[in-house]
């Protein structure tokens, strides 16, 4: 069976977003095809209404087919991000064809600010959702029915809706998505070819802090981050870190949510979970070392902060990664 793979292209939409989505689909068909399944596969159809050529706004221009009738079966419609985004939503004829075309779908996913299509549609109300970190408040503020949540590279929101975070997730949740399909060993010839991870969990945090960290704007601040993320195993208490901004506790712990964007508490935590999670990736001490160099103190609270914040426990972490590595050295092409 050949399934259907439905585009939605708009003005402003972030060209990988498409093209990331698209290479994992028809890199999926070649595989199947090589595998000998030649009736298996998807075929891939970028839409925009009236068939008009889709702008990305960055010097890529992409040819499209119109839109299909609204309700005509479609196995996955990909409603990509970008900054058109926030005006082509808000058009009621792109809404009424987004509800339709959404009812004839077998699954719907969003990538990036993609969320706020299905937002309008009304397909998120009352779960869980993700989007770009960047725009994860935006959407919040703008549809409270949605339960939004920055962290996670994807997530399955409902039966049918699957929303991925900024960029590269797009590549991770059409992946997971073919894995679905087709089974793991398909998606690992698609992982191959393309230099992918085969596969990033869809509860792996979208950041790798300390890059993706804000950094605070007064100095004083900055030296206390900078001390967390130079020695993550220390005590770190709260009284002890305020005194290095020569503050008050409750003072300093006020200036560093204002600044930084999450208390100090958290801001601990979310260093020590990127210190263990390159520990499990790069060497073989135990995951009770990990948690002592980390600063967990125990394996179990390192695995009760490894499950709430990246979906699965350290060990399950550590043969991922390790796989997806394996997997990428191997290089076997389809």
């Amino acid at each position: 069976m050949t399934r259907s793979v439905v585009v939605f292209g708009f003005d402003g939409v972030q060209p990988l977003d498409i093209t990331g989505p698209v290479d994992v689909f028809t890199t999926a068909s070649v595989a199947l095809h090589g595998q000998g399944y030649p009736d298996e596969g998807y075929t891939v159809t970028l839409v925009s209404e009236g068939g008009q050529p889709v702008s990305s706004g960055l010097g890529l221009e992409f040819v499209a087919h119109p839109l299909p009738d609204a309700g005509a079966p479609i196995d996955t419609l990909v409603l990509p991000g970008g900054m058109g985004v926030f005006d082509a939503r808000r058009r009621a004829e792109t809404a009424d064809w987004l509800r339709g075309a959404a009812e004839g779908a077998r699954r719907v996913i969003t990538i990036c600010t993609g969320a706020f299509f299905a937002a309008e549609c009304g397909l998120l109300d009352g779960v869980r959702a993700t989007t770009h970190w960047s725009a994860a408040q935006f959407l919040a503020d703008e549809y409270p029915a949605i339960t939004v949540d920055a962290d996670p590279i994807f997530i399955r929101s409902s039966d049918r809706v699957w929303t991925a975070a900024g960029v590269t997730a797009g590549i991770d949740l059409a992946l997971a998505l073919v894995e679905d399909d087709h089974g793991t060993e398909i998606a690992q010839i698609v992982a191959r070819h393309l230099v992918l991870h085969l596969r990033r969990p869809g509860g792996q945090s979208q950041f790798a802090p300390p890059i993706w960290m804000p950094r605070a704007k007064r100095r004083p601040i900055r030296d206390v981050q900078e001390a967390i993320e130079h020695d993550p195993g220390a005590p770190h208490r709260i009284a002890d870190l305020a005194t290095r901004a020569a503050m008050s506790p409750r003072h300093f712990t006020r200036v560093f949510t204002d600044e930084v964007g999450e208390s100090p508490g958290a801001y601990v935590e979310r260093i020590r979970t990127d210190t263990a999670r390159r520990h499990l990736e790069e060497s073989d001490d135990t995951t009770s070392a990990v948690a002592a160099r980390s600063g967990f103190g125990s394996a179990e609270t390192m695995r009760r902060v490894f499950v709430r914040r990246l979906g699965i426990p350290p060990d399950q972490y550590r043969r991922t990664s390790r796989t997806a590595s394996a997997d990428n050295r191997a290089g076997v092409a389809p």
